[in-house]
């Protein structure tokens, strides 16, 4: 749901996703795409493609820190080197 939002309204999924200053940066991303996009309209998709990204980035990097601090708390597997 929240990759729905990021396409859509990515500076909301942002900061519903915990990252303001990728939101504030969303917001003034999009206001460079709306001046410039009339001129090379593929810019239009620039913040959705970025808010995506950057969603996807955050949920992976929260998914690696619960690994590493399962390790840290309970070591390294059975049978690991």
């Amino acid at each position: 749901m929240i990759y729905i939002l990021a396409a859509l309204l990515p500076p909301l999924a942002l900061l519903l996703n915990g990252q303001p200053f990728s939101a504030i940066f969303s917001v003034l991303l999009i206001i460079f795409c709306l001046i410039f996009g009339w001129l090379f309209p593929v810019l239009f998709l620039v913040p959705s493609i970025y808010g995506v990204v950057a969603v996807h980035m955050k949920r992976e990097d929260r998914k690696h820190r619960e690994i590493v601090d399962a390790i840290e708390r309970h070591g390294a597997p059975p049978g690991w080197r």
